[in-house]
């Protein structure tokens, strides 16, 4: 093997542990979050609130997007995941109404 593909080998791998490591970040903090949200959704039930609060929603929307223009991350992704998210807390809040 060359140098040049030995390093370009070497990079990859580097890439591919970065990568690695940060979908563990991203599932265990999507965990801890939904642990939050699903102690908001119980709260919500105990006091008769609705599941969903739309203002919070936009606010955490407009939020998400200036961090993703921060980072150099697609606004329009972000929305959609965060909109992903939100759908799936609503959907265990509505669990706990129940």
């Amino acid at each position: 093997m060359t140098d040049n593909i030995q390093r370009a080998a070497d990079l990859l791998a580097d890439h591919r542990k970065s990568i690695d490591r940060l979908d563990a970040i991203l599932v265990y903090t999507l965990g801890e979050r939904f642990k939050h949200t699903q102690a908001v959704g119980a709260l919500k039930a105990k006091h008769d609130l609705p599941p969903s609060d739309p203002t919070r929603e936009a606010t955490q929307i407009a939020r998400l997007e200036a961090l993703a223009k921060d980072s150099d991350l697609d606004p329009e992704f972000a929305k959609k995941f965060l909109a992903f998210i939100i759908q799936e807390v609503i959907k265990h809040h509505e669990i706990h109404k129940s």
